[in-house]
């Protein structure tokens, strides 16, 4: 009875909780340009003060860039800690967006209710489910709903340059039992999901070097080299026709699927066709053997992520340039190395120059290896019932194609595991105009936190 107590609560303060997230998303909380500055910290204070009419102790911690928002609230046997993040992408381009993007509108669509504003669903509205199933929890018992800590990151969407020092110095503070993360989606709409693995992350640029300048194409034409012509056989070389990854020593760390588990991917309602031809595809094009959600969540990849070289200008300039340049990233999972791959990639480039031709390598890029989570954890299986009893549908555990770096570092840097529970869907155009979070997802996401709180809290 007291769960039902909480979610009726819970259904009758909706449109509160609409209305507090609506003042939320008015605040352009942009990270990444500097000129919305003073908007990141007036979101961080807003959280704050929201928090602490909960009875959590907050405080926005300062750092060299946006302000860490860190509360402590309640009282129990297991420790849990909760993370999002309240910044937002940029808006660009404006002109793309069908009202303000911070003048957040409740719209009804042929799929049903919806929240348009930019952060709606990454990630403020997903970081607001949670604080709301808080509000209605101690709403109704006078308690949070066991020891619990918040902390809201204000960097995640401009690359988390003070997160892993903040997470050092803070250690103590902020180390618990396990950390939830609410800044994924579900693998289908209405199929609730929990994430037990990420892909990692390497990030490379080169530069191929040829000529001391560039050339007419006429007076060098045929004796020259041309630095896009070999950078195009280099990139030709690093997937073999079937599509797999032909760098040596690529797939080192990699492992194989379960049976198992592969089985309950197949049965988790992911819908292979729509989800190709809602890009334009009538079949998946990736390595060849594997299904399209392995390809997706348990294989790594390799990309192109920009190539480019030479006149770019209208028209036709007769020139052999003297440089052409790469982006790559690769996708890591497993026990997959990002410094002993990032040796790898560039050992095979280096040994495919001709004569005459040099590369230079970015320096300053990251990586990050994949994160796997323990889903043997009895909180799984507790959140997994929890789920399932509110979407009344089978909860799912699930991979990701992504990269969530947090869920690592919590490994790393405080030896504690994540558990990622999001219910945004892949048609909520994260990062692009007209993002939007369905009512459904925020309200049966209260609701679901809810019903995890109280099994695991």
């Amino acid at each position: 009875m007291t769960l039902d107590a909480v979610l009726a609560r819970i259904d009758e303060t909706l449109p509160q909780s609409i209305d507090r997230l609506m003042e939320l998303l008015r605040i352009p909380s942009i990270s990444t340009d500097p000129a919305y500055r003073a908007d990141c910290a007036r979101a961080a204070d807003w959280l704050v003060k929201d928090l602490e009419s909960l009875g959590f102790s907050a405080r926005a911690a300062a750092t060299p860039g946006h302000p860490m928002v860190v509360g402590h609230g309640g009282e129990g046997g297991r420790h849990i800690l909760f993370y999002g993040h309240y910044d937002v992408q940029p808006v660009d381009p404006l002109d793309l967006w069908d009202r303000d993007p911070f003048d957040p509108e409740v719209q009804d669509t042929p799929k049903g209710r919806v929240i348009r504003a930019r952060g709606s669903s990454d990630d403020k509205g997903q970081l607001m489910t949670f604080v709301e199933a808080c509000r209605a929890w101690k709403s109704v018992h006078g308690a949070l709903p066991g020891k619990l800590t918040i902390f809201l990151e204000g960097e995640e969407e401009s690359g988390s340059p003070s997160l892993i020092p903040f997470m050092r110095d803070n250690a103590a503070e902020l180390t618990a039992e396990l950390a939830l993360i609410c800044d994924t989606s579900m693998v289908s709409p209405g199929v609730p999901s929990i994430a037990g693995q990420l892909r990692g992350m390497l990030k490379e640029e080169f530069t191929l070097h040829g000529p001391r300048i560039d050339l007419h194409s006429g007076h060098y034409g045929g004796p020259a080299l041309n630095p896009l012509r070999e950078i195009a056989r280099i990139i030709a070389s690093f997937h073999d026709e079937t599509g797999r990854v032909a760098v040596e020593g690529f797939y080192d760390g990699v492992h194989e699927v379960p049976e198992a588990l592969k089985r309950q991917w197949e049965t988790c309602g992911f819908d292979e066709k729509d989800y190709l031809e809602s890009v334009g595809f009538t079949r998946a094009h990736g390595e060849a053997g594997y299904s399209t959600l392995e390809q997706q969540w348990a294989r790594p990849t390799l990309e192109i992520n920009g190539l480019w070289g030479g006149y770019q200008g209208a028209g036709s300039k007769t020139v052999i340039p003297s440089e052409a340049h790469c982006k790559i990233t690769c996708r890591l999972v497993g026990d997959m190395d990002a410094a002993d791959l990032r040796r790898k990639l560039r050992a095979h480039v280096e040994a495919r120059l001709p004569q005459d031709a040099r590369i230079t390598w970015d320096g300053h890029l990251d990586g990050a290896p994949a994160a796997v989570m323990d889903t043997s954890r009895p909180e799984f299986e507790a959140a997994r019932q929890a789920l399932s009893d509110e979407w009344q549908r089978e909860a799912v555990i699930v991979g990701m194609g992504g990269s969530i770096p947090i869920a690592g570092y919590f490994k790393e840097i405080l030896g504690m595991d994540a558990m990622l529970i999001g219910f945004a869907n892949d048609d909520d155009a994260i990062h692009s105009p007209n993002e939007k979070y369905d009512v459904e997802s925020f309200h049966r996401g209260i609701r679901s936190w809810a019903r995890i709180l109280a099994r695991i809290a």
